[in-house]
């Protein structure tokens, strides 16, 4: 890749980024859950273009509709009649939009007290209504950077679309169980310098908001990129699941409008698709404003200085802060880490307030379902999903003194199993005595070759940090 002079060019840039947050979905009490069971029924239809609030049909609406094609959507006994357009939408889900408040707050953003909601003309089969609802949650904040502030310009809360998972007969498919996810869009200001700071711009913005009510994994989080140089239309490219490889995608996509605007071709603005060699590909015309207008069947969304003076209140606290207070409590690096990314942090902290052992807890929540998955040869999903209610209940048990450390995870085992939790009851003052015997009949080992011969004859009656205690005490 040739040397880029983005001033020279007359580079400009900015970020769109969507985060799905971690409620329920956004206009009905649906649960907002994938499912990876079969369907259970399937609706068929064709979506028409319309015109929007200034009596235009968007350019890209209509591109799609000329299309004609038909589409398919898959659908479970989750699915609701909002969902299928059959029924009004309900009132938006408040603790939604308490976390867009608190993104905002995060992206110094101004809260916008009264707001429409809208509705936004998307064809291509991924709404069953032919349009999604998004609003106008708070606007002109920023962020710092190394190359100084970026804008945070818009900050939407919308739902998401359902997701395509096929073809069949020419038809495209799509499932409805993520329709409706609610999601934030934040729009950046054209303020980025250069394809690396788009990167840093994008794991700044990441990073900050992933310290609130957030879903995480892959496919919850997407970025689009807005690119042009002088002479040259925008481009939104779309697809990043990745900050990693923006950078090449970017120093691309300047290269091929600077190629652009050397043969004189008939330019005009699109949305293209990032591939995974880090080039683009068209995907639709650029929309415009045609395809925004109001919707009808909610009123103007009022959001009160009450109910903004509660979400600062309960605002969390950022990433960085939690990630610093957890290392505190001696968890390392890899285990805070793990919380994070599989948003076990809140659980964590309510299980240290049942007992205060820190890295014990970080291993029931994190290593123990891994190991049982794996010896029963059990989904760790379903083991985590079985587990949740009961992490609670086991570590009370160890509190009580009803089982030792070292029977925890049998404990949480027998659930799996649906056995029931009985445990031999051994003394401590049996198993000292017994240990005390041991080192009498082997004399001259050291520490950790009793351990070994403690471990074998007491199993899972002992933990080993209790057993290393009796051990040295013996010893000395």
């Amino acid at each position: 890749m040739l040397e880029i002079d983005y001033k020279k060019i007359g580079f400009k840039s900015g970020l769109e980024i969507h985060q799905q947050l971690d409620s329920h979905k956004l206009f009905c009490d649906c649960p907002s859950l994938l499912r990876k069971d079969e369907p259970d029924f399937e609706v068929s239809r064709k979506l028409h273009a319309v015109a929007g609030e200034g009596g235009e049909v968007d350019v890209a609406a209509k591109h799609e509709a000329e299309l004609g094609k038909e589409f398919i959507y898959q659908c479970y006994d989750t699915t609701c009649l909002v969902e299928l357009d059959e029924e009004p939408p309900h009132q938006i889900n408040k603790d939604a939009l308490q976390t867009a408040l608190h993104i905002s707050f995060f992206l110094n953003c101004e809260i916008q007290p009264i707001t429409q909601i809208m509705r936004k003309t998307v064809i291509d089969g991924s709404n069953t209504s032919g349009f999604q609802r998004t609003l106008l949650v708070a606007r002109d904040g920023f962020i710092e950077t190394s190359k100084g502030k970026v804008g945070i310009w818009f900050i939407y809360l919308e739902e998401d679309a359902a997701r395509t998972v096929g073809e069949k007969d020419g038809k495209k498919i799509y499932r409805l169980d993520r329709l409706g996810f609610p999601m934030v869009e934040i729009v950046t200001a054209p303020d980025i310098k250069d394809a690396e700071h788009a990167k840093e711009v994008a794991l700044k913005i990441g990073g900050l908001i992933r310290s609130a009510k957030v879903k995480r994994g892959i496919g919850t989080i997407r970025q689009d990129v807005n690119i042009s140089v002088k002479g040259h239309p925008r481009t939104e490219t779309k697809g990043f699941q990745d900050p990693k490889m923006m950078v090449k995608t970017v120093e691309i996509e300047i290269q091929r409008q600077l190629e652009n605007l050397r043969k004189n071709k008939e330019l005009k603005p699109e949305v293209r698709n990032a591939q995974p060699d880090g080039t683009t590909k068209f995907l639709r015309p650029l929309p415009g404003s045609a395809r925004m207008y109001p919707e009808t069947d909610l009123p103007l969304l009022k959001i009160s200085r009450d109910f903004i003076n509660k979400a600062k209140k309960n605002l969390p606290k950022l990433k960085s802060v939690q990630e610093e207070e957890l290392k505190g409590k001696g968890l390392n690096e890899d285990m805070v880490r793990l919380l994070f990314k599989q948003n076990k942090v809140e659980e964590f902290k309510e299980l240290l307030d049942i007992i205060n052992k820190p890295q014990l807890i970080a291993k029931v929540l994190l290593m123990f379902p891994k190991e049982i998955a794996k010896r029963e040869k059990i989904e760790l999903k379903k083991v985590e999903e079985k587990l949740e209610d009961h992490y609670s209940r086991v570590l009370e048990l160890f509190k009580k003194k009803k089982i030792s450390e070292s029977q925890i995870k049998d404990a949480l085992r027998k659930i799996i199993l649906d056995e029931e939790l009985v445990f031999e009851k051994v003394s401590v003052g049996d198993i000292e005595d017994n240990i005390r015997k041991l080192i009498k009949s082997k004399p001259g080992l050291n520490a950790n070759a009793y351990m070994g011969l403690v471990m074998k004859e007491f199993g899972g009656k002992v933990g080993g940090k209790e057993a290393m205690e009796i051990i040295k005490k013996h010893l000395n």
